[in-house]
């Protein structure tokens, strides 16, 4: 298509997992995937329909997958993993008919295969995998071996956080009160640290017991949102090696958007999420050459 041609109407689903919202794209005719242009596009809140993330389903990439899915920032960079989309994913896929409505089954993400069920509240919980510590896995730069707490000089102090891929790099900062929170400062600055060659999602976690934390999320190619997954899923991994929590018996993870319930099993060392998966609405969007 050409530079000046308008591009053909495109049929899209909003979506929201805990306020984490989405564009969901259904790919599966064989259509390309949205440029970061058109991803931009799409999620401008002012313009376009708004969103934190575009979500395309596509053909399954493994044998038992009904289907595969990516992942796309509001700022058109790639994703690698979507915890919140990962339920909105299964959700609609569910509803088209393409996965059962009652028993279990699984989808491809880019980070791998993920298996879903559903809860004793009928919510969809996704296994999101193994949480990985070593620093060559997240990827963070600087330190040979992992580590409970890393620490990192800003302005001046020293900066302390867990670090944890998720099938994407997470920082995980333990503070007393959340909502004092420095999250639009340090946030950014973590994204941009050498220390975070792929930059890097940035948690801020309060305990309140065992059971129950509250935390915000600064993810990258996007800011703050109301909720993360993948994130929420970091931080109990983090905060259950330091004892903070009880991740075998579930963490409530409480976030701007809502709440989510995460699962760590210290045998199989597999996390699983759950929580709320919801339409908003349907929609075509259109976007003549002048956007």
């Amino acid at each position: 298509m050409g530079a000046d041609a308008p591009r053909p109407p495109l049929r899209f689903t909003k979506m929201h997992g805990a306020g984490n919202d989405f564009v969901v794209l259904d790919l599966r005719d064989g259509r390309a995937a949205p440029d970061a242009d058109l991803c931009r596009a799409l999620a401008d809140r002012h313009m376009g329909v708004g969103c934190d993330q575009i979500l395309t389903i596509e053909a399954p990439r493994s044998a038992n997958a009904v289907a595969s899915y990516r992942i796309r920032n509001s700022d058109g960079s790639p994703a690698q993993q979507c915890g919140n989309g990962a339920r909105c994913i299964a959700a609609w896929l569910v509803r088209d008919g393409a996965a059962p409505a009652h028993g279990d089954f699984a989808i491809d993400s880019p980070a791998g295969v993920h298996a879903v069920a559903r809860d004793a509240q009928g919510r969809f919980e996704i296994d999101m995998g193994a949480p990985e510590f070593a620093p060559a896995k997240i990827p963070l730069s600087g330190f040979a071996n992992d580590q409970d707490e890393y620490a990192l000089e800003h302005d001046g102090e020293t900066l302390r956080f867990g670090a944890v891929s998720m099938g994407n790099p997470h920082a995980v900062i333990e503070v007393d009160a959340v909502d004092l929170a420095p999250v639009g400062h340090v946030g950014p600055w973590l994204q941009r640290s050498h220390a975070f060659p792929e930059s890097v999602n940035v948690g801020f976690a309060q305990v309140l017991a065992p059971d129950r934390i509250r935390l915000r999320v600064y993810e990258r190619g996007v800011g703050e949102t109301l909720a993360c997954g993948s994130g929420a899923c970091a931080a109990v991994a983090v905060l259950a090696r330091r004892e903070r929590v009880d991740a075998a018996r579930g963490v409530a993870v409480s976030l701007p958007g809502g709440e989510l319930r995460i699962h760590y099993d210290p045998g199989t060392r597999r996390i699983a999420m759950a929580g709320p998966a919801a339409f908003v609405f349907e929609g075509v969007f259109e976007k003549g050459s002048e956007g």
